[in-house]
């Protein structure tokens, strides 16, 4: 990787310093996460060997060499990618997001967002959102379709952000899962955190976990699948996966919570139209919310994309 290399000396007065401390106070146009990335990346040495921890206890005499990636464009550059919009004025814009979209660049991504989309179109995003989340205040996974309100002002991204905060947002979604829960209707209220044999995946009862509340109630009793509506009470990351997984009713087309797959049908329809089925079967329906600005209650709906929609028709058929 080129950029540039850093070599700094621990001094006595640092002695004991955790490494990501160390270099968030001597590299201060970088931040503490972002270092913390380098440094689990093999891109910082303490005494000439790889550091493999952020909290790296540093004597004081060390020798600290980082590689510093070269900075990337601070703005994410308008794209001409089509754009679902169901609602704008002067504070917001409701989009309906496609499944395969991320909503925003990061982690190497700097293009093909839903970020860049919107700035595609001319559409102003809230500068408090941050330089690759301009308007950003929620998001959905990149296989999850549905409704998404940004941000185009500080103001009403303040707002927003608040009303997330104290739970005053309504999100409700649709979710095909494998099997019929039982009971039909519930809460289900278990704890999730990051999994420590996988940080990429969240899981429930981890060490460190944080409250999580999902309702749920079956729309639709399909043979060996239900059609749910959920909400959220908490938004946790992959909450609504993680939670229906440990149920042993995982989503549909989830490859990496999930544990079933079309190979266990015997109708040979239902087979093929889950074996063409490229995305996860969660889709963000509903959203209610108080408008950022004038205070007046809002809500908007967005019909099951075609793909989830044929899927369900098909599995709908009796064997």
């Amino acid at each position: 990787m080129t950029g540039e290399t850093v070599r700094l000396a621990v001094p006595g007065d640092a002695d004991g310093s955790r490494l990501d401390v160390f270099l968030a106070a001597r590299i201060p146009d970088r931040t503490r996460s972002a270092l913390r990335r380098l440094i689990l990346g093999g891109l910082v040495r303490v005494n000439g060997r790889a550091a493999s921890k952020p909290g790296l206890s540093l004597p004081a005499g060390s020798e600290v060499e980082i590689v510093l990636p070269r900075p990337t464009p601070a703005t994410p550059e308008p794209e001409p990618i089509p754009v679902d919009v169901v609602h704008e004025d002067d504070h917001i814009v409701v989009v309906v997001k496609p499944a395969g979209l991320v909503v925003h660049p990061g982690h190497g991504r700097r293009s093909g967002t839903l970020v860049n989309a919107l700035l595609g179109r001319g559409t102003p995003l809230a500068p408090a959102g941050g330089a690759e989340r301009p308007g950003i205040v929620h998001r959905l996974d990149r296989e999850t379709s549905g409704l998404l309100v940004v941000a185009k002002t500080d103001e009403a991204h303040r707002a927003l952000a608040a009303s997330f905060a104290r739970r005053a947002v309504k999100k409700t979604y649709l979710a095909l899962v494998w099997g019929h829960p039982d009971p039909p209707a519930g809460t289900i209220d278990r704890a999730i955190g990051r999994s420590r044999s996988d940080r990429t995946k969240m899981t429930v009862g981890a060490r460190r976990s944080r409250s999580a509340l999902t309702s749920f109630r079956t729309v639709e009793r399909l043979p060996g699948f239900a059609l749910l509506e959920v909400d959220l009470v908490t938004g946790r990351t992959h909450q609504i996966r993680v939670h229906f997984e440990s149920l042993r009713h995982p989503v549909v087309g989830d490859t990496r919570y999930g544990r079933r797959h079309a190979g266990m049908l015997r109708d040979p329809r239902k087979r093929a139209a889950l074996l063409g089925f490229h995305r996860l079967a969660l889709h963000a329906a509903r959203i209610a919310f108080a408008h950022p600005v004038t205070g007046s209650e809002v809500a908007f709906e967005a019909p099951l994309p075609s793909e989830l929609a044929d899927l369900v028709a098909a599995l709908r058929r009796s064997d």
